[in-house]
């Protein structure tokens, strides 16, 4: 047997000496007490005028609180935080309270959200230990896998508030739905958690809702759309997109019946190309790539536009191919609807990529950790993933043109009519 050459490699060491770090931690304590410091004068300064009647100050400093401990990333800082004291009548007392340091801060943001943070992206619990020891040392006290335990509550709590929420004054001129299912390990069946999301009118996206749906039935879309419509989203969509799940469009054809609907390309490319050779499909794919891709739906003076990519397709494919091209003209107007609207708009809508690319992450951590536990947790853990991603989330392309969509101006291949003319 060969002897093997590779050499492990080896993990940090807690207890080592690191005279950087202790710089840099003796710099922070410095900085810290001079915020500290510069923020209690000013809130004095401000003060001032409140005196007694033989003249003295009334908002003065009294000494120092106890020193505390705090936990940053690195490592932990003692502070002394100094004493405001007032003088006047309990009745006409201002406290003060810190804005660097609240009174109950034992550990710095970036690490309060340390370990949901590692147990979103796939640690599991069984190795927060190590994790933990690595990036804070072997005794950062507090942040145990326990804790993970306690936050699943607390996030399930705060997932309950959120979808409570009121939605009145709301408007979403664009909404995005979609359907995503998860493997629950200690139940049976598969879970499918329904998504919201939708761009305001300033071009925003916002997540609107996250729900535990009975697969993706026309009953559990219509019981998630009637429920954002009690709690006060009273203005339909312009839009809406979505898959081919036929219980989404049955159910916005009720609770919104003036909404106008586009099928994801994404979607409808795969079915699509789910029904050809594999030897066929890259040309089939560049096919359909260019009808969507068009610069304009139906132009008699180009040879290019959506409905003859269209047709080209549908006449190359549907003798050998049949499933194939039915499967795409059944939806041909859906497809197509988003021509009549603002051309910097079509990347958005043409997909519900803006889902797509949040549960990426989603199904990254589903995988790690070989599906949730429960049904609650899984939804759970899908809130606090697009929450956590709703963060990056930019703005729409040409955001100014969604006031003409509101309105009611008439779009011709993306171009407004008036601009057109």
């Amino acid at each position: 047997m060969e002897e093997s050459t590779i050499l492990p490699l080896a993990g940090p060491t807690p207890g080592a000496k690191d005279v950087l770090t202790d710089l840099l931690r003796a710099g922070a304590r410095r900085l810290l007490a001079e915020a500290v410091e510069a923020e209690v004068a000013a809130w004095i300064d401000a003060h001032a005028h409140l005196k007694d009647q033989a003249g003295r100050r009334q908002v003065v400093r009294n000494g120092h609180l106890p020193e505390r401990t705090v936990q940053t990333g690195l490592g932990d800082v003692e502070v002394k935080q100094p004493r405001v004291h007032d003088r006047r009548p309990a009745d006409r007392r201002v406290r003060f309270t810190s804005a660097i340091l609240p009174p109950y801060l034992k550990r710095t943001r970036s690490l309060e959200e340390l370990i949901p943070w590692l147990y979103l992206k796939g640690v599991s619990t069984g190795d927060f230990s190590e994790a933990l020891a690595a990036l804070l040392g072997p005794d950062a006290p507090g942040l145990s896998a326990n804790t993970v335990t306690r936050l699943k509550t607390a996030w399930e709590e705060e997932h309950d508030a959120w979808s409570k929420r009121s939605l009145k004054g709301k408007r979403y001129v664009y909404v995005w739905a979609d359907g995503v299912h998860f493997n629950i390990r200690l139940e049976e069946g598969r879970q499918c958690i329904l998504v919201l999301m939708g761009a305001t009118a300033d071009g925003r996206k916002e997540l609107i809702a996250v729900a535990d749906g009975y697969r993706e039935s026309e009953q559990s879309w219509k019981e998630l759309l009637l429920d954002c419509k009690a709690r006060g989203l009273e203005i339909e969509p312009s839009l809406a997109v979505g898959d081919g799940a036929l219980g989404f469009w049955k159910a916005v054809r009720q609770v919104w019946p003036t909404t106008r609907g586009q099928r994801c390309w994404v979607h409808k490319t795969a079915n699509v190309l789910d029904k050809l050779p594999k030897g066929a499909q890259p040309k089939a794919k560049s096919a359909l790539h260019g009808i969507y891709d068009a610069e304009t739906k139906a132009d008699a003076e180009t040879k290019a536009d959506a409905e003859k990519a269209f047709d080209l397709f549908v006449k190359t494919y549907e003798a050998k191919y049949p499933k194939a091209t039915e499967c795409l003209t059944k939806d041909r107007e859906a497809l197509l609807t988003f021509y009549d609207f603002p051309a910097e708009h079509w990347r958005h809508i043409r997909t519900t990529n803006p889902i797509e690319s949040t549960f990426a992450t989603v199904r990254l951590r589903t995988a790690k950790t070989k599906g949730s536990g429960s049904r609650k947790a899984c939804l759970t853990m899908v809130f606090k993933l697009m929450e956590s991603a709703s963060k990056s989330w930019r703005l729409l392309n040409g955001s100014a043109r969604l006031q003409a969509v509101i309105s009611g101006a008439k779009f011709i291949d993306g171009i407004e009519a008036k601009d057109a003319a």
